[in-house]
């Protein structure tokens, strides 16, 4: 697993470092203390912060791979928000990346910059900063696209920079799961505490997830990981021991979440495994694209989706699981058909602009005029102001029919590399870190169908952390396939 040569340090602490890092802190005690500002003893953190961002981002960046199932999120003045405190780090990763990596041009490999995941990450990134140019709402999609850029600089190529080796790997995969399962083990405590309740589960997640749609997306991707980086030890070791102990206690910490999506997201990457290993994943994809292309067909001949719309007086919110599942397939559940009602204003919206979208990040500003009133629930005010709830319409709404063709096209090439990678490595190790990484993509992929969360930091971390694994991997096997010709 190497990408790009060189290390993650760009300099070196010594001692005049720590000496002048020592006199700060003691000026910032004292200045404190004598302006009653006892904030400004926080300073030599924050100095500390900068100082090793700027040294040694290595450690940087596995702290804050570790602060994502940790982090918060907090609202900020002037409707801002942000998630504490991974974003901080993801942008001062970000920061710092830019004239270090301007320095380092040649170190990077040629050919990952010409790998085909790499090079359709760079046409999805500049057909979404074409559409932010021709926004409708330029501030939100400049905000957006911010966002979207240090994601993928952080966690698409500083990943395929430093995770190079599977030992580099197991250490991500330490740095996240030790925090995650820390996070299970509070959460199940406090909602064993309520019974594990249906309607407590959102109340228990605080301050970790903000519901149980996140709570449930990380727990769902992060399974194979698991049962793949289990295997990676030794047979009778501890570790080996308390990770096949910990994989049963987060599939019930997935069940307890009641998130409809996560469960059928695993049992889809479990069929995913198969298909990966008989080499059928080029016709399953081609078979999904004409399904999905018949079913938007039939829906949309003479207006055929309006004969699924809901009756408002039976269309609710359910305090019980089981109600639920069955409010589901009776198309009386209220999550269910607001979804629905959403997707259908998304489609709506698409007539109106199908070449370049309504500019990244602007669907939820420009929906409700779109809304067919007889799919109308109680919640369709949308108080939180939350999205579309698929991916793939939101892409299509905010970045038009080209869009959406490009990701799907990016995921496409993701899975088929992916396999690809499965298939010409010889490493046995290798094998399980590449479908460790191939069906985390196929969970995200699959929950993307009714959610919108490739830009959270729940998820849409591992997304682009993948995506730089199997693009990594796929560039080792041709290396060495192209040495053992030599030979």
């Amino acid at each position: 697993m190497s990408s790009i040569e060189g290390t993650a340090n760009v300099g070196g602490l010594g001692p005049r470092h720590f000496w002048a890092l020592g006199l700060i802190t003691v000026l910032c005690i004292w200045g404190g203390l004598a302006l009653d500002a006892l904030y400004l003893s926080a300073l030599p953190l924050l100095v500390l912060g900068i100082a090793l961002t700027v040294f040694d981002f290595r450690q940087v960046y596995f702290l804050m791979l570790a602060s994502l199932p940790l982090s918060t999120e907090i609202e900020l003045p002037g409707g801002f928000g942000t998630d504490l405190p991974d974003e901080a780090l993801i942008v001062g990763l970000f920061l710092i990346s830019i004239p270090w990596g301007l320095s380092r041009l040649g170190q990077f490999r040629r050919s990952f910059v010409l790998h085909p995941i790499t090079l359709m990450l760079f046409v999805h990134l500049a057909w979404v900063y074409l559409c932010a140019f021709r926004s409708e709402n330029l501030l939100v999609s400049v905000k957006w696209v911010l966002a979207k850029t240090w994601y993928v600089v952080v966690f698409y190529f500083l990943t395929a920079y430093l995770l190079k080796s599977t030992k580099d790997w197991l250490k991500f995969f330490g740095y996240v799961f030790v925090p995650l399962f820390f996070t299970v083990l509070v959460i199940m405590a406090r909602h064993a505490a309520k019974g594990f309740a249906f309607a407590e589960i959102n109340f228990v997640l605080k301050p970790f997830y903000r519901n149980h749609v996140n709570y449930s997306g990380i727990l769902a991707l992060f399974i194979p990981v698991l049962w793949y980086a289990s295997q990676l030890f030794p047979r009778g070791s501890w570790k080996r021991f308390f990770l096949n102990l910990s994989l049963p206690i987060m599939l019930l910490a997935l069940y307890f979440t009641y998130t409809r999506a996560a469960y059928l997201s695993v049992l889809i990457a479990a069929g995913a495994a198969w298909v990966v290993y008989f080499k059928l994943m080029r016709p399953i994809l081609i078979a999904a694209a004409g399904l999905l292309i018949v079913g938007s067909i039939y829906l949309v001949d003479n207006n055929r989706y309006l004969d699924y719309a809901p009756d408002f007086n039976r269309t609710i919110s359910h305090d019980n699981f089981g109600n639920l599942l069955e409010a589901t397939y009776k198309l009386e559940d209220i999550s269910t058909m607001e979804r629905v009602y959403r997707w259908v204003a998304a489609m709506e919206m698409s007539k109106e602009h199908p070449w370049m979208g309504y500019g990244p990040g602007n669907f939820t500003g420009f929906y409700q005029s779109y809304a067919v009133k007889s799919f109308e629930t109680y919640v369709s005010d949308n108080p939180e102001g939350s999205g579309v709830h698929c991916y793939y319409l939101m892409t299509l709404v905010e970045q038009g029919y080209p869009g959406l063709i490009i990701f799907i096209l990016l995921s496409f090439v993701v899975l088929l590399v992916g396999e690809r990678a499965y298939h010409q490595c010889c490493d046995p190790e290798r094998k399980l870190v590449i479908m460790a990484m191939l069906l985390c993509t196929v969970v995200i992929d699959a929950f993307l169908l009714i959610n919108d969360m490739v830009e959270t930091d729940k998820m849409g971390s591992f997304f682009f952390i993948a995506m730089a694994v199997l693009a990594v991997e796929d560039l080792d096997n041709k290396g060495k396939k192209e040495r053992n010709k030599l030979q």
